[in-house]
């Protein structure tokens, strides 16, 4: 196949925004491919990195609406911080931040509870 070359500036203009709205065509609608999936799932993610110091992430997806509660708990069992409070989440996937500044080392657990589905994780932070 041999390229044909532009005659005029106008030409080679027209001929480079064409293949520029080719590009941008195939991007979005990959970008929509991707966000416009629904989980099938409840899921709870472990947690990464870990171990960890100060800060990780908790990744969890929701097949439909509804209230979620995601919290941390010590190794005895005493809940230290609340990362989601009962709020109504649409369906789709999350991430959540859990920052362990302002504890100690140790082992410690995260438990979501979506609906029907209620899964714990273990964690630990090492400083």
């Amino acid at each position: 196949m041999k390229i044909k070359k532009p005659k005029t500036i106008f030409e080679h203009i027209n001929s480079v925004n064409k293949d520029i709205q080719k590009l941008n065509s195939v991007k979005n609608e990959a970008v929509k491919k991707v966000t416009n999936i629904i989980p099938t799932n409840y899921s709870l993610s472990q947690n990464y990195p870990n171990p960890f110091n100060p800060v990780t992430k908790i990744n969890y997806e929701l097949p439909k609406d509804g209230k979620v509660k995601l919290v941390i708990y010590d190794i005895l069992g005493r809940q230290i911080k609340t990362l989601v409070n009962n709020e109504i989440k649409q369906a789709g996937r999350y991430t959540v931040e859990f920052n362990g500044t302002q504890f100690a080392s140790g082992v410690y657990f995260y438990r979501i509870q979506a609906g029907d589905f209620v899964q714990v994780k273990k964690m630990v932070l090492i400083k």
